[in-house]
């Protein structure tokens, strides 16, 4: 191997809250590749904030930085990673520079809710991208024009995003492999003890086929309707009707496989992603009830006391906005 290849450069911009288990998993991946038998350092990299002081962790632990918005060479690597609030973190100053040092031509990507800040920088209009499956209803909300997939991570001409935590570990292993070939990157795999490393096609959360728990087939067409089918909810006796069964022997299906009901069942679906919406969006409440298929603020208030034990309203202003708009400056 040629010894005196110039190591490949990464600079990560690191987000207040951002994800601490993503961020390793990246940048161990990289850092392990220059502990190689060959002796070679494969790569080098830098970490920046937007200030030039420790950005602290959701987790609570700081981590110092290189420095602050500084000027990239063209042949380096950008990476945004964030994690809770990324849009409190996602200042004007912050965007302008990743948008001027976006245009020297570079890769540049994202991991977990990092996609949002490159989406707020115009970074990402009708690319593929992916982010962390509880951030994924917010963000396909907020930005329609992105192509939103539910993978492990995603990679579209110089730009790619990731779900985050350990699938950030995939992705870096993805780099590698394109920047060093094969046996490198399996290799680096090894050593983190990583046999079967997922490709990026692979869904985020266990797939419902694979559930032990459910094996019906017609169970499965049935909750994949409800899924695909939150804003105007179907009546369970219209379910059956599609999946050629009764009222009555869905809710046996229902019982057996989830020991639930399907009414209980899509209203939990529907709640869920209310949840999300008021705490990843600056949606009003009646916007989220509306998107979630309730009739009237009234059902979706008691609803959703009765669920998570406080009213959608304390959920909304709870200072946990992750996406809105508003909080840029």
């Amino acid at each position: 191997m040629d010894q005196t290849t110039a190591p490949r450069s990464y600079a990560f911009v690191l987000l207040p809250g951002f994800s601490t288990l993503g961020f390793s998993c990246a940048l161990d991946t990289l850092a392990l590749a220059n502990h190689h038998p060959s002796g070679q350092k494969f790569y080098k990299w830098r970490l920046i904030s937007e200030s030039g002081e420790p950005v602290r962790a959701y987790n609570g632990v700081s981590i110092e930085v290189d420095s602050g918005l500084t000027e990239l060479d063209r042949n380096e690597t950008l990476i945004v990673c964030a994690g809770e609030n990324a849009g409190r973190g996602s200042t004007k100053p912050l965007l302008n520079w990743l948008r001027r040092e976006t245009r020297k031509g570079m890769d540049y990507g994202a991991l977990s809710s990092g996609t949002y800040t490159l989406a707020l920088a115009g970074l990402i209009g009708g690319k593929r991208v992916t982010t962390h499956w509880e951030y994924k209803t917010a963000l396909a909300e907020m930005l329609p024009d992105v192509i939103m997939e539910d993978t492990l991570y995603s990679v579209d001409g110089r730009v790619f995003t990731s779900a985050g935590n350990v699938a950030s570990m995939d992705l870096m292993l993805h780099r590698v492999n394109k920047d060093y070939g094969n046996d490198i990157a399996t290799w680096v795999a090894d050593q983190m003890v990583y046999t079967v490393p997922r490709v990026h096609s692979q869904r985020q959360r266990m797939s419902l086929q694979s559930r032990p728990e459910v094996r019906n087939a017609k169970l499965l067409l049935a909750l994949q309707i409800m899924e695909n089918n939150l804003e105007d909810p179907l009546r369970p006796e219209e379910i059956a009707g599609v999946v050629t069964l009764s009222t009555r022997q869905l809710e046996r299906l229902f019982a057996k496989y989830l020991s639930t009901s399907p009414k209980r069942y899509y209203l939990h679906l529907r709640l869920e992603k209310a949840r999300n919406l008021l705490r990843q969006t600056d949606l009003s409440v009646t916007d989220v009830c509306v998107a979630c298929g309730f009739k009237s603020l009234s059902h979706f208030s008691k609803s959703y006391r009765s669920a998570y034990g406080i009213p959608p309203g304390m959920e909304a202003s709870d200072g946990k906005v992750l996406w809105s708009d508003s909080v840029h400056r």
